[in-house]
């Protein structure tokens, strides 16, 4: 036998009433009895019965009215009304249903189909309770889950945002498919000036394509800020996510190195769409070609981190956008494609408008979303003697520390290494000679260029007079250093804690002529060019001579206590 249920009869008929009664109580349930829908609706908010028999016409308040109160009172819970009546079953079937009955039964009454259809009622009723325990757990997982989603996303933002997205020249639309998004947009201050930017779209949607982004995101910040190459760069994001990323997953990625000094672009891009150089000046846009398999594909062995370089002119813009663009989907299920978006782009009259009129074709064009749509414009603009703030990946150390440290870079080394990066990432270890990293890196490189270039191989920088001169320059530079077979350049650092800050004193010297004392003193210090005279203003202090061969610069910092 069903377990005992609780059931209401409400019945104005007191012959009727009383048979069905004995019927229920006979089948080991609990009986509740009215007779009329008035004291059903009263008794089943006292007594909250399980299962309803209900006369349909009764006096004071009829069954259908009943019915339909006593279902707002039980809300989610299934209580399971069967409807008693005398009407034909076409017209008791319709009526039943639309005042929220479940069932009905005709008089006279069957105790058979009586005890049948409480049996189903009940099953139907349990079906229902356990329908509701599985919702109200899954809807606690459910939060649970968006309660940790939100956390990590907000995790994943900082991180992924750490850089210069927010700089003047720079502006984006990203519109995720989901709480996480797949595309990835990165942007951060190199320590020589210019950028490194990219754009990158991770296999899939949501977190499991987000999932690469946060180890991807460490590395481009933290080799960024100590100076590395976009080359070394690519090679150890490659690396990494091909070590991490489980088979089938993979970032399509665009990535920029965009030099204010020398007025260069560098590209690679491994399976995105095409990103285009667009000229202030009228001239046609250049593509920006996918030449590479994905980061995460291939073995390290296998990878090619060639980059292709472009010239860039104040102005310039370069426009990079994901597959989410083209796949942009409208009501009718057609994608908005490359052909719409090349219309869009040819039908541009001035540049400087061209990221507007492509995100106002999208809004235009697409219904539902099914992708990750990403687009990031870059404008090329002088930075002139700006030190930008450097991203980070690590915290640094919390105190500076009393350490020196000499390297010699010698013939093989000088010719295929730089050697700036690996100091510099000595150096940002130190958290208190961060903020000023532009600075250190840039008078490194005068310092390293100058040993270098006039102590190593001998240059005459007389040669660098004109254009001509330039070119004839660092075309002799090229050769020599190809050609190179002795020689040596020394870094000589040396960390001091003081009382209120520290002090870094860094001594180049090369196995040349070394530098000259007195030019060195007649340099007026000055930010604009380079060479001794920029050394001498971004340096605290900058001398050479004192019984030791070389220049030596100094960088002290106070303590935040």
């Amino acid at each position: 036998m069903a377990d005992r249920l609780s059931i209401l009869i409400a019945e104005d008929n007191s012959a009727d009433r009383m048979l069905l009664s004995t019927i229920v109580s006979r089948q080991g349930h609990r009986v509740l009895t009215a007779s009329n829908g008035l004291e059903a609706v009263a008794l089943f908010e006292l007594e909250r019965p399980q299962l309803v028999l209900m006369d349909a016409l009764m006096p004071v308040m009829d069954g259908f009215e009943a019915a339909r109160r006593i279902k707002l009172q039980a809300g989610d819970e299934l209580v399971p009304i069967i409807f008693l009546t005398s009407l034909s079953e076409g017209e008791a079937l319709v009526r039943c249903l639309e005042a929220g009955g479940d069932d009905f039964l005709a008089k006279p009454y069957n105790r058979v189909i009586l005890e049948a259809k409480i049996k189903a009622m009940d099953r139907l009723r349990r079906l229902q309770a356990t329908v509701l325990r599985q919702r109200d757990v899954i809807a606690q997982h459910n939060e649970h889950l968006l309660r940790e989603q939100r956390v990590a996303k907000e995790v994943f933002d900082r991180v992924a945002h750490s850089g210069c997205l927010s700089a003047s020249n720079i502006r984006y639309l990203q519109s995720p498919y989901a709480l996480f998004n797949g595309d990835l947009l990165l942007a951060a201050y190199r320590p020589s000036g210019g950028m490194h930017v990219m754009l990158g779209d991770f296999t899939g949607h949501g977190l499991p394509a987000a999932i690469g982004a946060m180890p991807l995101a460490e590395v481009f910040y933290g080799m960024t800020a100590k100076g590395h190459a976009l080359a070394e760069i690519l090679r150890e994001i490659n690396a990494k996510l091909k070590r991490i990323l489980p088979v089938g997953v993979f970032c399509c990625a665009t990535l920029l190195n965009i030099s204010s000094k020398r007025g260069l672009l560098e590209v690679w891009n491994g399976g995105l769409p095409d990103g285009y150089v667009l000229h202030e000046d009228g001239r046609p846009r250049q593509a920006l070609v996918s030449r590479h398999l994905p980061l995460g594909i291939l073995e390290p062995a296998a990878f090619s981190d060639r980059c292709e370089v472009y010239p860039l002119q104040l102005g310039d813009r370069i426009l990079l956008l994901s597959d989410g663009v083209q796949e942009a989907r409208n009501a009718e299920g057609q994608l908005f494609g490359e052909s719409r978006l090349l219309e869009v782009m040819n039908a541009n009259q001035q540049s400087r408008m061209l990221f507007d009129e492509i995100q106002q074709a999208l809004v235009a064009f697409r219904g539902e979303q099914e992708d990750d749509v990403s687009m990031l414009q870059v404008g090329f603009e002088d930075e002139g003697t700006v030190l930008h703030p450097l991203a980070f990946a690590d915290a640094g150390h919390s105190q500076p520390q009393d350490w020196s440290a000499s390297f010699e870079f010698r013939a093989h080394s000088l010719r295929h290494f730089n050697p700036l990066p690996y100091l510099l990432q000595l150096l940002m270890d130190v958290k208190a000679l961060r903020p000023r990293g532009g600075e250190i890196y840039t008078v490194l490189t005068e310092l390293y260029s100058n040993a270098l270039e006039h102590g190593v191989i001998g240059l005459d920088s007389a040669l660098k007079r004109d254009a001509k001169g330039f070119a004839e320059y660092y075309r002799e530079r090229r050769l020599r250093l190809a050609q190179l077979q002795d020689g040596y350049v020394r870094f000589h650092l040396q960390l001091r804690a003081l009382e209120r800050g520290g002090r870094l004193t860094v001594r180049v010297e090369d196995s040349g002529a070394g530098f000259d004392p007195q030019a060195l003193a007649a340099a007026p210090a000055s930010f604009s060019g380079r060479g001794l005279g920029l050394i001498r203003a971004l340096s605290d202090a900058c001398y050479c001579g004192n019984a030791e061969p070389g220049v030596s610069v100094e960088f002290c910092w106070a303590s935040d206590a």
